[in-house]
């Protein structure tokens, strides 16, 4: 009788301990896009036979707080938006800042002209204007900021925006042009003027800018396009001497970002100069970057360096695109497959020229938004939102890739796989969340894990083998078995 009682118990626990694992499971929703086809596609077949590989979750180990993602309103974007049917112009905008959209919640534009600009133009053209008595924001108010108030009355949690000068006006600089050449110290506190007037004709038409970097790509662009140099030494006089004395003077709680170029052996050289010491780096909000110094790339030595030097500073990455590319016209496979190359493999030295290989654009979005998410990256930013079919307009011809391409002549609009790339980030992953821990055990699958401010957990997943994989997702007590297809980046959503 004893055998048949401990028989029964055993039975009671296998029975009970079943019910129990049922009541366990996870609930979540799972989107994909993938090489096939899907394009953000609720996933609601799950594999029923248990995974050997295991994605555990750890909601208590936190790391950084996430301040959102999106893309950039350059005048190029502006312009196309104003040349399409008001129909198409409410898509666009609707598909980035929507309810039911990308749900982008973090920009940047720039201050004076840019490559993605029509022409060359300042808001101080008057040569000798030290007091900046004919400044005037006049050149964006047929493009850029109707693009931006759009967005705005259709983002329904608002965004915010960092801008970005490209150069001073040529009269400032010891060149008197507008590519190369360095600000002349005569103009410091002008060119500080020039910051604050730009946020307060800005907030005058209801658009408030949140950060500001210093200068984009202080180390040059090979004096190409519009820009202007700084050292690491000259930029933290700059910010610390007259930046940003003027902007606390002036009442600007805007935020400051330093260095604003690519990642890796500068960016570490970098913020040793900006956060040697409190008066170094007291004005400093964080650091910029870029992703062009290599396209496999993320650099993680450098991300983790820059925080671990100043781990109360953020970083921003604040562009990338697929340059050096016209775009391919409603050719989704083109952007899965290792076709596109860069401008790397012409301003590289011999020595990094490795870095450059052709890549697949969406896996190098994918990677390195995931990789800049696991090493203490708090924001990810698009370069142009919007481009044509060539790849511009451009007054220097660089020609690039966005993830909305259109035709303005036959008002058609080309959602490409980079624009659901990013909206597996921006969409689902709130301003203010927080990364938190994992553990993988699938080599070939990538991830990053974040929990918003609802308590809601998100996990993406990056699967870049040709075959489709199933794996156990696991989070405290609780688990569900999870299939994601080939070449494909799925988001899990956990509540």
């Amino acid at each position: 009788m004893k055998s048949v009682g401990n028989l029964l118990i055993v039975i009671l626990i296998v029975v009970y301990g079943g019910c129990s694992m049922k009541q366990k499971k996870l609930s979540l929703e799972v989107y994909e896009t993938s090489a096939s086809g899907n394009k953000l596609k609720q996933i609601t077949d799950f594999p029923e036979e248990e995974s050997k590989e295991i994605i555990k979750i750890f909601p208590e180990t936190k790391f950084q707080t996430i301040e959102g993602f999106g893309g950039s309103f350059t005048e190029s974007s502006a312009y196309l938006l104003n040349q399409l049917s008001e129909e198409k112009r409410n898509q666009i905008i609707d598909a980035y800042f929507g309810t039911n959209g990308a749900k982008y919640s973090l920009t940047r534009t720039h201050i004076n002209s840019c490559d993605f600009s029509l022409k060359n133009y300042s808001y101080a053209p008057v040569e000798g204007d030290k007091d900046l008595q004919n400044f005037s924001i006049d050149e964006d108010r047929d493009d850029i900021i109707p693009m931006i108030k759009q967005a705005m009355e259709k983002s329904e949690n608002g965004f915010k925006i960092i801008a970005s000068p490209w150069t001073a006006p040529p009269w400032m600089k010891d060149n008197k042009s507008w590519v190369g050449g360095k600000l002349l110290p005569e103009y410091y506190d002008t060119w500080a003027l020039f910051f604050s007037k730009y946020l307060t004709e800005y907030k005058k038409e209801g658009i408030d800018i949140w950060g500001v970097t210093v200068e984009n790509e202080p180390l040059g662009n090979g004096n190409n396009w519009e820009s202007m140099h700084f050292n690491a030494e000259e930029m933290v006089d700059f910010v610390k001497n007259h930046l940003g004395q003027k902007l606390e003077t002036d009442g600007h709680d805007t935020k400051i970002f330093g260095y604003d170029q690519n990642r890796g052996e500068e960016l570490v050289e970098w913020a040793k100069i900006m956060f040697a010491d409190e008066e170094s780096s007291k004005y400093f909000y964080g650091t910029a970057i870029h992703w062009y110094a290599s396209t496999t790339d993320w650099f993680p030595e450098s991300l983790n360096f820059t925080h671990e030097i100043a781990p109360n500073k953020h970083i921003i990455q604040s562009e990338a695109c697929v340059d050096s590319e016209v775009p391919h016209w409603k050719e989704d496979e083109w952007y899965w497959k290792k076709e596109a190359t860069d401008w790397g493999l012409d301003w590289a030295p011999d020595k990094d020229k490795h870095k450059h290989p052709k890549y697949a654009p969406v896996y190098r979005y994918a990677r390195d938004i995931i990789g800049c998410l696991n090493n203490w990256v708090e924001g990810w930013i698009d370069w142009n939102m919007v481009l044509d079919r060539q790849g511009g307009p451009n007054w220097f011809k660089n020609w690039c890739v966005a993830p909305v391409i259109v035709d303005p002549e036959l008002d058609e609009v080309y959602f490409t796989p980079l624009y659901y790339t990013i909206a597996h980030f921006s969409k689902f992953i709130k301003p203010n969340s927080e990364r938190i821990g994992f553990e993988n055990t699938d080599k070939d699958l990538m991830l990053t894990a974040v929990k918003n401010p609802d308590g809601s957990i998100v996990v993406i997943v990056l699967n870049m083998s040709l075959k489709a994989k199933n794996f156990k997702l696991s989070i405290e007590d609780k688990q569900a078995e999870v299939k994601i297809s080939p070449q494909a980046i799925q988001t899990i959503v956990l509540k």
